[in-house]
């Protein structure tokens, strides 16, 4: 089985290349190519991971569509037939993997929202008992479930490492107004998407939102609930330890390799792309209740 890691697209404006996805500039409209790139500590990864870019547009496209009545959304369509005529002659390219959205002007902050103490939340707070300078109580375990969801942004860096900030430097870039109205929508969409994976036995852990303005209307944009851009747990049979079905997966074979995050990021073994693409997939069948209808 195939990665596809690049893309033979001619006659459309690139508006952007990203670690993961290419965008195309369709004028008042973007198009969004999601490839099987996997990328890791700020390293697009030399190895890909089959089916990927499906596995991420398909829960997008789920996510924005279970989640518009709590924010708007950059979406319009998944299906090339409603794509315009320019793309016609990738359609089979485009197909599972391409979502048609509205340009939105996107707000240059990442917007975390954090339910467990996992991830560099722990490593933060391990140090110094707070998570994005919150100071949180004493004793806490690695994983362990926090009392209240916590919003901890960052910045927005397209190349290189992005950096955590206050909630008050966030104000201080975007706008004060902007920023409750953001915090209270990724609290609510965090909230929301919570409850409804919880019934499918699915553990949210945190996740990282991007909004842009469409107009002058606030929009969710990216992606949504993805296993690239979330941290999601679930226990394979009642009963047996909880597993990461996301991208912790990848990071945590690379930490165990001795890889020292500068030099070109190593070849993933077989069994361990294998082994990702499984839990992507065990994300997607969860939430959908179904097969995804490239493998039906």
């Amino acid at each position: 089985m195939q990665a596809l890691t690049s893309f033979e697209i001619s006659g459309l404006d690139v508006f952007s290349k990203g670690k993961v996805r290419d965008v195309y500039d369709l004028g008042e409209k973007l198009l969004i190519v999601a490839s099987d790139r996997i990328s890791a500590f700020d390293h697009v990864l030399p190895t890909g991971i089959p089916d990927k870019g499906k596995i991420l547009t398909g829960v997008s496209a789920f996510w924005f569509e279970k989640l518009e009545g709590v924010c708007p959304h950059h979406m319009i369509s998944v299906d090339p037939s409603a794509f315009p005529s320019s793309t016609e002659k990738f359609a089979e390219i485009f197909r599972h993997r391409s979502m048609l959205v509205h340009k939105a002007r996107r707000v240059d902050v990442e917007c975390i929202v954090r339910g467990y103490l996992a991830g560099s939340a722990w490593k933060e707070y391990a140090e110094s008992g707070t998570v994005a300078g919150c100071v949180l109580p004493v004793g806490l375990k690695k994983g362990a479930k926090l009392d209240m969801p916590i919003f901890t942004p960052s910045t927005k860096a397209d190349d290189g490492h992005d950096r955590n900030i206050s909630v008050k430097e966030m104000s201080n870039l975007v706008g004060a107004k902007p920023s409750e109205a953001i915090i209270e929508k990724s609290l609510n969409l965090f909230e929301e998407a919570v409850r409804f994976a919880a019934d499918r036995g699915i553990t949210i852990v945190d996740t990282k939102f991007e909004f842009g303005y469409l107009r002058d209307e606030l929009i969710l944009i990216d992606e949504v609930f993805t296993p690239d851009s979330s941290r999601f747990w679930v226990e394979e049979t009642p009963g047996s330890e909880a597993i990461n079905i996301d991208k912790q997966f990848i990071r945590d074979f690379l930490e165990g390799t001795g890889w020292d995050k500068n030099s070109s990021a190593p070849q993933l073994p077989e069994e361990v792309v294998t082994e990702c693409r499984r839990r992507y997939l065990l994300l997607y069948e969860k939430l959908m209740g179904e097969r995804p209808p490239w493998e039906a």
